[in-house]
Protein backbone atom coordinates (compact mmCIF):
# COMPACT_ATOMS: atom_id res chain seq x y z
CA UNK A 1 0.00 0.00 0.00
CA UNK A 2 1.19 3.49 -0.85
CA UNK A 3 1.29 6.29 1.69
CA UNK A 4 1.32 10.03 1.07
CA UNK A 5 2.67 11.94 4.07
CA UNK A 6 2.11 15.70 4.25
CA UNK A 7 4.25 17.50 6.84
CA UNK A 8 3.16 21.03 7.76
CA UNK A 9 4.72 23.59 10.08
CA UNK A 10 8.17 23.75 11.63
CA UNK A 11 11.32 21.67 11.35
CA UNK A 12 10.60 20.11 14.76
CA UNK A 13 7.34 18.76 13.33
CA UNK A 14 9.29 17.49 10.32
CA UNK A 15 11.46 15.37 12.61
CA UNK A 16 8.28 13.73 13.97
CA UNK A 17 7.15 13.13 10.38
CA UNK A 18 10.46 11.47 9.52
CA UNK A 19 10.17 9.26 12.60
CA UNK A 20 6.70 8.14 11.47
CA UNK A 21 7.97 7.49 7.95
CA UNK A 22 10.70 5.28 9.39
CA UNK A 23 8.16 3.23 11.33
CA UNK A 24 5.85 2.89 8.32
CA UNK A 25 8.77 1.95 6.08
CA UNK A 26 9.74 -0.80 8.53
CA UNK A 27 6.15 -2.11 8.31
CA UNK A 28 6.56 -2.55 4.56
CA UNK A 29 4.56 0.38 3.23
CA UNK A 30 5.75 2.26 0.15
CA UNK A 31 5.45 5.99 -0.41
CA UNK A 32 4.19 8.38 -3.06
CA UNK A 33 4.09 12.13 -3.65
CA UNK A 34 0.93 11.78 -5.75
CA UNK A 35 -2.24 12.17 -3.70
CA UNK A 36 -4.23 10.37 -6.39
CA UNK A 37 -2.00 7.31 -6.05
CA UNK A 38 -2.15 7.15 -2.27
CA UNK A 39 -4.02 4.38 -0.45
CA UNK A 40 -3.27 6.09 2.87
CA UNK A 41 -2.77 9.79 3.63
CA UNK A 42 -1.06 11.00 6.82
CA UNK A 43 -1.12 14.73 7.62
CA UNK A 44 1.18 16.04 10.34
CA UNK A 45 -0.44 19.36 11.21
CA UNK A 46 0.55 22.74 12.67
CA UNK A 47 -1.56 25.40 14.39
CA UNK A 48 1.03 27.75 15.89
CA UNK A 49 -0.55 30.86 14.35
CA UNK A 50 -3.76 31.45 12.42
CA UNK A 51 -2.19 31.08 8.95
CA UNK A 52 -0.75 27.69 9.93
CA UNK A 53 -4.13 26.64 11.33
CA UNK A 54 -5.86 27.56 8.08
CA UNK A 55 -3.29 25.65 6.04
CA UNK A 56 -3.79 22.56 8.19
CA UNK A 57 -7.60 22.73 7.98
CA UNK A 58 -7.54 23.27 4.21
CA UNK A 59 -5.12 20.38 3.73
CA UNK A 60 -7.29 18.01 5.81
CA UNK A 61 -10.43 19.02 3.89
CA UNK A 62 -8.67 18.67 0.54
CA UNK A 63 -7.39 15.20 1.38
CA UNK A 64 -10.77 14.22 2.87
CA UNK A 65 -12.26 14.65 -0.60
CA UNK A 66 -9.99 11.86 -1.81
CA UNK A 67 -11.79 9.49 0.58
CA UNK A 68 -14.85 10.07 -1.62
CA UNK A 69 -13.30 10.41 -5.06
CA UNK A 70 -9.86 8.74 -5.00
CA UNK A 71 -8.05 5.59 -3.91
CA UNK A 72 -7.61 6.75 -0.33
CA UNK A 73 -8.75 4.14 2.18
CA UNK A 74 -7.46 5.77 5.38
CA UNK A 75 -6.87 9.38 6.41
CA UNK A 76 -4.77 9.94 9.55
CA UNK A 77 -4.23 13.33 11.22
CA UNK A 78 -1.35 13.92 13.66
CA UNK A 79 0.55 16.84 15.19
CA UNK A 80 -0.32 20.10 16.90
CA UNK A 81 -3.77 20.66 15.40
CA UNK A 82 -4.73 17.08 16.27
CA UNK A 83 -3.56 17.69 19.83
CA UNK A 84 -5.47 20.96 20.13
CA UNK A 85 -8.69 20.18 18.25
CA UNK A 86 -9.04 16.42 18.62
CA UNK A 87 -12.77 16.35 19.25
CA UNK A 88 -13.62 18.98 16.66
CA UNK A 89 -11.75 17.05 13.96
CA UNK A 90 -13.48 13.78 14.89
CA UNK A 91 -16.93 15.43 15.04
CA UNK A 92 -16.70 17.71 12.00
CA UNK A 93 -14.56 15.79 9.51
CA UNK A 94 -15.95 12.24 9.42
CA UNK A 95 -13.52 11.26 6.66
CA UNK A 96 -10.69 11.27 9.23
CA UNK A 97 -10.11 7.67 10.32
CA UNK A 98 -7.41 8.13 12.93
CA UNK A 99 -5.92 10.90 15.03
CA UNK A 100 -2.74 11.05 17.13
CA UNK A 101 -1.40 13.63 19.59
CA UNK A 102 2.04 15.21 19.65
CA UNK A 103 3.44 12.68 22.13
CA UNK A 104 2.04 9.58 20.43
CA UNK A 105 3.39 9.73 16.87
CA UNK A 106 5.27 6.49 17.66
CA UNK A 107 1.84 4.76 17.67
CA UNK A 108 1.21 5.56 13.98
CA UNK A 109 1.47 1.91 12.89
CA UNK A 110 -1.06 0.68 15.46
CA UNK A 111 -3.56 3.44 14.65
CA UNK A 112 -3.21 2.84 10.92
CA UNK A 113 -3.71 -0.91 11.34
CA UNK A 114 -6.97 -0.31 13.22
CA UNK A 115 -8.17 2.22 10.62
CA UNK A 116 -7.46 -0.17 7.75
CA UNK A 117 -9.24 -2.89 9.73
CA UNK A 118 -12.46 -0.89 9.59
CA UNK A 119 -12.35 1.02 12.88
CA UNK A 120 -13.35 4.68 12.56
CA UNK A 121 -12.30 7.66 14.64
CA UNK A 122 -9.35 5.80 16.16
CA UNK A 123 -7.60 8.14 18.55
CA UNK A 124 -4.32 7.83 20.44
CA UNK A 125 -3.48 10.40 23.11
CA UNK A 126 -1.25 9.65 26.08
CA UNK A 127 0.55 11.81 28.63
CA UNK A 128 1.44 15.10 26.93
CA UNK A 129 4.77 15.03 28.76
CA UNK A 130 5.80 11.62 27.43
CA UNK A 131 8.90 11.51 25.23
CA UNK A 132 8.43 9.00 22.41
CA UNK A 133 11.40 6.78 21.68
CA UNK A 134 11.48 5.35 18.17
CA UNK A 135 13.93 2.47 17.75
CA UNK A 136 13.63 2.43 13.95
CA UNK A 137 15.81 4.76 11.88
CA UNK A 138 13.91 7.76 10.60
CA UNK A 139 13.44 8.37 6.90
CA UNK A 140 15.04 11.66 5.87
CA UNK A 141 13.08 14.03 3.65
CA UNK A 142 15.75 16.76 3.44
CA UNK A 143 17.82 15.28 0.63
CA UNK A 144 20.22 13.34 2.82
CA UNK A 145 23.06 15.86 3.21
CA UNK A 146 21.60 17.74 6.17
CA UNK A 147 19.22 16.74 8.94
CA UNK A 148 17.46 18.31 11.90
CA UNK A 149 18.33 16.85 15.29
CA UNK A 150 15.55 17.53 17.82
CA UNK A 151 17.31 17.73 21.17
CA UNK A 152 14.31 18.52 23.38
CA UNK A 153 10.52 18.64 23.35
CA UNK A 154 8.05 21.08 24.93
CA UNK A 155 8.57 24.43 26.64
CA UNK A 156 8.32 25.89 30.16
CA UNK A 157 8.51 29.59 29.24
CA UNK A 158 4.75 30.27 28.82
CA UNK A 159 5.07 33.49 26.81
CA UNK A 160 1.66 35.15 26.84
CA UNK A 161 1.13 34.86 23.06
CA UNK A 162 2.22 31.23 22.68
CA UNK A 163 0.16 28.03 22.69
CA UNK A 164 3.14 25.63 22.46
CA UNK A 165 3.28 24.49 26.12
CA UNK A 166 -0.33 23.27 25.94
CA UNK A 167 0.35 21.46 22.65
CA UNK A 168 3.80 20.05 23.34
CA UNK A 169 3.98 19.80 27.14
CA UNK A 170 6.74 20.73 29.56
CA UNK A 171 10.38 21.05 28.54
CA UNK A 172 12.11 17.69 28.43
CA UNK A 173 15.51 16.97 26.98
CA UNK A 174 16.30 13.92 24.90
CA UNK A 175 19.00 11.90 26.71
CA UNK A 176 22.43 12.68 25.30
CA UNK A 177 23.28 9.07 24.48
CA UNK A 178 20.14 8.81 22.36
CA UNK A 179 21.09 11.97 20.46
CA UNK A 180 24.65 10.80 19.87
CA UNK A 181 23.44 7.44 18.59
CA UNK A 182 20.98 9.15 16.23
CA UNK A 183 23.62 11.61 15.03
CA UNK A 184 26.08 8.77 14.33
CA UNK A 185 23.38 6.96 12.35
CA UNK A 186 22.66 10.11 10.35
CA UNK A 187 26.36 10.61 9.61
CA UNK A 188 26.63 7.03 8.40
CA UNK A 189 23.79 7.77 5.98
CA UNK A 190 25.75 10.69 4.51
CA UNK A 191 24.42 13.62 6.56
CA UNK A 192 27.08 16.34 6.72
CA UNK A 193 25.19 19.10 8.55
CA UNK A 194 23.29 18.67 11.81
CA UNK A 195 20.81 21.41 12.69
CA UNK A 196 19.96 21.36 16.39
CA UNK A 197 16.33 22.27 17.05
CA UNK A 198 13.91 22.38 19.99
CA UNK A 199 11.39 24.89 21.27
CA UNK A 200 14.50 26.13 23.11
CA UNK A 201 17.94 24.61 22.60
CA UNK A 202 19.84 26.64 25.22
CA UNK A 203 18.19 24.89 28.17
CA UNK A 204 19.17 21.45 26.93
CA UNK A 205 19.98 19.06 29.77
CA UNK A 206 18.76 21.11 32.73
CA UNK A 207 15.89 18.71 33.44
CA UNK A 208 18.02 15.56 33.06
CA UNK A 209 21.45 16.56 34.33
CA UNK A 210 20.75 19.54 36.58
CA UNK A 211 22.67 21.99 34.41
CA UNK A 212 22.84 23.35 30.87
CA UNK A 213 24.54 20.72 28.74
CA UNK A 214 24.36 22.18 25.22
CA UNK A 215 28.12 22.95 25.17
CA UNK A 216 28.92 19.37 26.16
CA UNK A 217 26.52 18.03 23.53
CA UNK A 218 28.19 20.20 20.88
CA UNK A 219 31.66 18.94 21.84
CA UNK A 220 30.53 15.33 21.60
CA UNK A 221 28.64 15.78 18.32
CA UNK A 222 31.71 17.45 16.84
CA UNK A 223 33.66 14.22 17.40
CA UNK A 224 31.42 12.28 15.00
CA UNK A 225 33.20 11.45 11.76
CA UNK A 226 31.48 12.72 8.62
CA UNK A 227 29.73 15.69 10.26
CA UNK A 228 31.09 18.92 8.82
CA UNK A 229 28.72 21.59 10.17
CA UNK A 230 26.65 21.83 13.36
CA UNK A 231 24.10 24.64 13.41
CA UNK A 232 22.17 25.83 16.47
CA UNK A 233 18.65 27.25 16.28
CA UNK A 234 16.11 28.59 18.81
CA UNK A 235 18.49 29.98 21.44
CA UNK A 236 16.67 32.11 23.99
CA UNK A 237 18.88 35.15 24.70
CA UNK A 238 18.59 35.00 28.49
CA UNK A 239 19.91 31.42 28.52
CA UNK A 240 23.05 31.97 26.40
CA UNK A 241 26.07 31.42 28.63
CA UNK A 242 29.73 32.39 28.28
CA UNK A 243 30.50 28.67 28.04
CA UNK A 244 28.17 28.32 25.04
CA UNK A 245 29.70 31.36 23.33
CA UNK A 246 33.20 29.97 23.87
CA UNK A 247 32.12 26.58 22.48
CA UNK A 248 30.73 28.19 19.33
CA UNK A 249 33.91 30.25 18.99
CA UNK A 250 36.35 27.39 19.40
CA UNK A 251 34.62 24.20 18.23
CA UNK A 252 35.55 24.06 14.56
CA UNK A 253 32.46 22.24 13.32
CA UNK A 254 29.96 24.57 15.04
CA UNK A 255 28.79 27.24 12.60
CA UNK A 256 29.27 30.87 13.59
CA UNK A 257 25.52 31.27 13.34
CA UNK A 258 22.92 31.70 16.04
CA UNK A 259 19.15 31.87 15.81
CA UNK A 260 17.91 34.00 18.73
CA UNK A 261 14.14 34.66 18.95
CA UNK A 262 13.92 38.17 20.43
CA UNK A 263 10.29 39.07 19.45
CA UNK A 264 10.42 42.77 20.44
CA UNK A 265 12.65 45.59 21.67
CA UNK A 266 10.30 47.71 23.78
CA UNK A 267 10.55 46.87 27.47
CA UNK A 268 6.82 47.53 27.90
CA UNK A 269 5.89 45.03 25.21
CA UNK A 270 8.53 42.48 26.25
CA UNK A 271 7.07 42.54 29.76
CA UNK A 272 3.51 41.96 28.49
CA UNK A 273 4.78 39.16 26.27
CA UNK A 274 6.18 37.42 29.34
CA UNK A 275 9.69 37.51 27.90
CA UNK A 276 12.65 37.23 30.29
CA UNK A 277 14.85 40.01 28.86
CA UNK A 278 14.75 43.77 28.44
CA UNK A 279 16.31 45.79 25.64
CA UNK A 280 19.47 46.62 27.58
CA UNK A 281 20.10 42.92 28.21
CA UNK A 282 19.46 42.11 24.54
CA UNK A 283 21.94 44.77 23.44
CA UNK A 284 24.51 43.46 25.90
CA UNK A 285 24.13 39.87 24.67
CA UNK A 286 24.36 40.86 21.00
CA UNK A 287 27.45 42.95 21.71
CA UNK A 288 29.03 40.09 23.64
CA UNK A 289 28.40 37.65 20.77
CA UNK A 290 29.77 40.00 18.12
CA UNK A 291 32.85 40.82 20.21
CA UNK A 292 33.66 37.16 20.90
CA UNK A 293 32.81 35.93 17.38
CA UNK A 294 33.21 38.85 14.92
CA UNK A 295 31.95 36.90 11.89
CA UNK A 296 28.86 35.47 13.62
CA UNK A 297 25.60 35.58 11.66
CA UNK A 298 22.65 36.40 13.90
CA UNK A 299 19.09 35.51 12.96
CA UNK A 300 16.06 36.65 14.92
CA UNK A 301 12.29 37.02 14.71
CA UNK A 302 10.02 39.90 15.71
CA UNK A 303 6.29 40.19 16.34
CA UNK A 304 4.58 43.35 15.07
CA UNK A 305 1.33 44.68 16.51
CA UNK A 306 1.26 42.91 19.87
CA UNK A 307 -1.74 44.05 21.98
CA UNK A 308 -1.10 47.48 23.46
CA UNK A 309 1.89 48.18 21.20
CA UNK A 310 2.04 51.94 20.68
CA UNK A 311 3.54 53.84 17.79
CA UNK A 312 6.43 54.69 20.16
CA UNK A 313 6.95 50.97 20.87
CA UNK A 314 7.06 50.30 17.14
CA UNK A 315 9.56 53.11 16.57
CA UNK A 316 11.71 51.61 19.32
CA UNK A 317 11.78 48.32 17.40
CA UNK A 318 12.74 50.17 14.23
CA UNK A 319 15.67 51.90 15.98
CA UNK A 320 16.77 48.63 17.54
CA UNK A 321 16.73 46.74 14.22
CA UNK A 322 18.54 49.62 12.51
CA UNK A 323 21.30 49.67 15.14
CA UNK A 324 21.68 45.90 15.69
CA UNK A 325 21.96 45.10 11.96
CA UNK A 326 20.92 41.46 12.15
CA UNK A 327 22.16 39.33 9.28
CA UNK A 328 18.79 37.56 9.11
CA UNK A 329 15.42 38.68 10.45
CA UNK A 330 11.81 37.55 10.04
CA UNK A 331 8.75 39.48 11.20
CA UNK A 332 5.24 38.18 11.90
CA UNK A 333 2.09 40.20 12.39
CA UNK A 334 0.74 39.26 15.83
CA UNK A 335 -1.81 36.44 15.69
CA UNK A 336 -4.24 36.19 18.62
CA UNK A 337 -4.40 32.54 19.61
CA UNK A 338 -7.32 31.27 21.65
CA UNK A 339 -6.49 30.03 25.15
CA UNK A 340 -3.46 32.34 25.40
CA UNK A 341 -3.42 35.28 27.86
CA UNK A 342 -2.49 37.79 25.14
CA UNK A 343 -5.65 37.02 23.18
CA UNK A 344 -7.66 38.50 26.08
CA UNK A 345 -5.49 41.59 26.54
CA UNK A 346 -7.11 44.99 25.96
CA UNK A 347 -5.94 47.28 23.15
CA UNK A 348 -5.81 44.67 20.39
CA UNK A 349 -4.28 46.22 17.25
CA UNK A 350 -6.17 46.41 13.93
CA UNK A 351 -4.93 43.86 11.39
CA UNK A 352 -4.12 46.60 8.88
CA UNK A 353 -1.90 48.39 11.42
CA UNK A 354 -0.16 45.13 12.39
CA UNK A 355 0.65 44.40 8.76
CA UNK A 356 1.84 47.97 8.11
CA UNK A 357 4.23 47.77 11.06
CA UNK A 358 5.45 44.34 9.96
CA UNK A 359 6.12 45.65 6.46
CA UNK A 360 7.99 48.70 7.79
CA UNK A 361 10.35 46.53 9.82
CA UNK A 362 10.91 44.20 6.87
CA UNK A 363 11.63 47.11 4.50
CA UNK A 364 14.28 48.38 6.91
CA UNK A 365 15.74 44.90 7.32
CA UNK A 366 15.82 44.47 3.55
CA UNK A 367 18.13 47.48 3.25
CA UNK A 368 20.38 46.08 5.99
CA UNK A 369 20.43 42.60 4.46
CA UNK A 370 21.20 43.84 0.94
CA UNK A 371 24.07 45.98 2.25
CA UNK A 372 25.44 43.01 4.18
CA UNK A 373 25.24 40.86 1.04
CA UNK A 374 27.23 43.48 -0.91
CA UNK A 375 29.84 43.63 1.86
CA UNK A 376 30.54 39.90 1.42
CA UNK A 377 32.09 40.42 -2.04
CA UNK A 378 35.71 39.29 -1.99
CA UNK A 379 35.33 36.87 0.92
CA UNK A 380 36.19 33.19 0.51
CA UNK A 381 33.72 30.84 2.19
CA UNK A 382 33.02 27.15 2.57
CA UNK A 383 29.80 26.33 0.71
CA UNK A 384 27.57 23.27 0.95
CA UNK A 385 26.18 22.43 -2.48
CA UNK A 386 22.39 21.97 -2.51
CA UNK A 387 21.81 21.25 -6.20
CA UNK A 388 22.38 22.31 -9.78
CA UNK A 389 20.80 25.29 -11.49
CA UNK A 390 18.76 23.96 -14.43
CA UNK A 391 20.33 24.61 -17.86
CA UNK A 392 23.13 26.71 -16.37
CA UNK A 393 26.79 25.91 -15.56
CA UNK A 394 26.09 26.79 -11.95
CA UNK A 395 25.09 25.30 -8.60
CA UNK A 396 23.11 26.58 -5.65
CA UNK A 397 24.55 26.24 -2.17
CA UNK A 398 24.56 27.61 1.37
CA UNK A 399 27.23 29.26 3.50
CA UNK A 400 27.58 28.96 7.29
CA UNK A 401 25.31 32.03 7.45
CA UNK A 402 22.35 30.25 5.87
CA UNK A 403 19.99 27.73 7.42
CA UNK A 404 17.95 25.73 4.89
CA UNK A 405 14.49 26.98 4.05
CA UNK A 406 14.69 30.30 5.92
CA UNK A 407 17.87 32.08 4.80
CA UNK A 408 19.56 32.89 1.50
CA UNK A 409 21.67 30.98 -1.02
CA UNK A 410 24.90 31.40 -2.89
CA UNK A 411 24.97 30.67 -6.63
CA UNK A 412 28.29 29.14 -7.66
CA UNK A 413 29.34 29.53 -11.28
CA UNK A 414 31.43 26.53 -12.34
CA UNK A 415 31.70 23.94 -15.05
CA UNK A 416 32.89 21.34 -12.53
CA UNK A 417 30.60 18.44 -11.65
CA UNK A 418 29.40 18.53 -8.05
CA UNK A 419 26.96 16.62 -5.89
CA UNK A 420 24.50 17.77 -3.25
CA UNK A 421 26.30 17.73 0.09
CA UNK A 422 29.71 18.50 -1.39
CA UNK A 423 31.70 21.26 0.29
CA UNK A 424 33.67 23.65 -1.87
CA UNK A 425 35.64 26.83 -1.27
CA UNK A 426 33.96 29.74 -3.05
CA UNK A 427 35.01 33.34 -3.59
CA UNK A 428 32.07 35.75 -3.46
CA UNK A 429 32.01 37.87 -6.64
CA UNK A 430 28.64 39.57 -6.33
CA UNK A 431 25.26 39.71 -4.62
CA UNK A 432 21.62 39.69 -5.65
CA UNK A 433 19.25 40.89 -2.93
CA UNK A 434 19.46 38.30 -0.11
CA UNK A 435 21.63 35.91 -2.13
CA UNK A 436 25.30 35.79 -3.06
CA UNK A 437 27.08 34.92 -6.31
CA UNK A 438 30.50 33.30 -6.43
CA UNK A 439 32.99 31.10 -8.21
CA UNK A 440 35.08 28.14 -7.11
CA UNK A 441 38.16 29.48 -5.35
CA UNK A 442 41.48 28.37 -6.73
CA UNK A 443 44.11 29.39 -4.21
CA UNK A 444 46.98 28.75 -6.62
CA UNK A 445 45.46 31.13 -9.17
CA UNK A 446 45.38 34.03 -6.72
Amino acid sequence: MKILCVSLGCDKNLVDTEMMLGLLNKDGYSFTDDENEADIIVINTCCFINDAKEESVNTILEMAELKKTGKCKALIVTGCMAQRYKQEIIDEIPEVDGILGTSTYDEISAVLKKALGGEHGVSCFHDLNALPEVQTERMLTTGGHYAFLKIAEGCDKHCTYCIIPSLRGNYRSVPMERLLKEAESLAEKGVRELILVAQETTLYGVDLYGKKMLPELLHRLAQIAGIYWIRIQYCYPEEITDELIETIRTEEKVCHYLDIPIQHASDNVLRRMGRRTNQAQLREMISKLRTAIPDIALRTTMIAGFPGETEEDHEEVMRFVDEMEFERLGVFAYSAEEDTPAATFPDQIDQEVKEERRDEIMELQQEIAFEKSESMVGRVLDVMIEGKVADEPAYVGRTYMDAPGVDGYIFVNTGEAMMSGDFVRVKVTGSSDYDLIGEVYNESAE
